[in-house]
């Protein structure tokens, strides 16, 4: 099949405050150059301009206009689609969040399958070592590090939860503010700079929070860094309790020990007042952060647990974390992605799109 039998229409993200985009000008481009048709819905929160998609070639449609386009156009987006009920008769290219037991899975997968519709679930998009060929772990673990430390300085000096949090149009901005805040906090309040939990670590989401810990100028010996070997005993761990901040980083795959329980943080002796669930497997049944039941956002971007002792604990579990830096995050993830999305012409065959699709049908066996 030649390339330019390819279409791929990136649709318009309809989360609220989510500005990524899982095409940039760049790679829409490098694609364009490569045979393929890209045809761009037009965005109102996408962080790059329509105009920057012009600019390289693509044409543009109206936002939200996928559900008519021609059957043979792939959909290519980031984030679930708006929960409705009509059949989906495209094959998409997106994170679906239905594949691991979530709350309402097995609707959001029927209309893939009443529509004889496709889903590559771009989260199983893996490479032959088993990783995935593209992920926004690094700037999840960044801006879940650094929501967390502003929460923690907040919570210093404040009776009321932390307020609405803004994206930034570049890392240096987001580091430069958190940076002030733990300092102010600490210089006003005479408290030791905070002592930061990370589990998962050496991936890339633990990555990308050790990273902004560093760069905001914490010590490293307030910087608690485990995987896999540190947690290999099974929790719940004491150690969580005493760090000030704990960032969980793992990537869920199976039923482990609980890392915290209500019981564990309902001490006296606890130091813990900031968890930061990066993973944000909320409805997960098996969530190892099990203190919590409901996602929050940018908008409200804590949660208080509830406990009777020990100093007031809160939870960031956002699930579209990346969307803090949309535009270094997007064009990390797509050039990651771009590989793999010129091998769709041939995605009868080709490793990474055939196990998708295989993938998709065993679980809508499932249903």
């Amino acid at each position: 099949m030649s390339p330019a039998l390819v279409t791929l229409h990136l649709r318009a993200e309809s989360k609220p405050l989510e500005h990524r985009s899982a095409l940039t000008p760049t790679t829409a481009k490098q694609l364009i150059d490569g045979g393929f048709n890209v045809i761009v819905e037009r965005s109102s929160q996408r962080v790059f301009d329509d105009a920057e998609f012009e600019a390289i070639g693509a044409p543009l449609v109206d936002e939200f206009s996928w559900p008519s386009a021609p059957k043979d156009e792939l959909i290519i987006g980031l984030k679930e689609l708006p929960e409705e009920s009509f059949p989906l008769v495209h094959e998409h290219i997106q994170f679906a969040h239905c594949y691991k037991n979530q709350a309402g899975w097995k609707d959001v997968l029927s209309r893939y399958h009443n529509g004889n519709g496709t889903l590559y679930d771009i989260e199983f998009l893996t490479d032959d070592q088993g990783r995935r060929v593209a992920a926004f772990g690094f700037h999840a673990g960044f801006a879940g590090a650094a929501i967390g430390l502003l929460n923690w300085a907040w919570q210093l000096e404040h009776e009321e939860s932390l307020s609405e949090v803004e994206w930034y149009p570049n890392e240096a901005a987001l580091v430069a503010d958190v940076k002030k805040a733990v300092e102010s906090a600490v210089s006003r309040t005479g408290v030791k700079l905070p002592s930061v939990l990370v589990i998962g670590a050496l991936g890339r989401c633990g990555s990308g929070a050790v990273d902004l810990i560093r760069k905001v100028g914490l010590p490293e010996e307030n910087i608690i860094k485990w995987d896999m070997a540190e947690t290999a005993k099974g929790g719940p761990f004491e150690e969580i309790v005493q760090s000030d901040v704990f960032i969980n980083c793992i990537y869920l795959s199976k039923q482990i020990p609980p890392f915290v329980t209500m019981e564990t943080l309902n001490t006296s002796e606890r130091k813990l007042s900031v968890i930061v669930d990066v993973s944000a497997d909320t409805t997960n049944p098996f969530n190892p952060v099990p203190v919590y039941t409901v996602a929050t956002t940018f908008k409200e971007p804590t949660v208080p647990v509830e406990l009777e002792n020990g100093p007031r604990l809160s939870v960031i579990s956002i699930d579209h974390l990346p969307s803090m830096l949309p535009r270094e995050a997007s064009e990390a993830f797509s050039a990651a992605l771009v590989p793999s999305l010129l091998e769709l012409p041939d995605r009868k065959n080709a490793r990474v799109w055939k196990e998708a699709k295989e993938l998709y049908k065993n679980h809508v066996a499932r249903l």
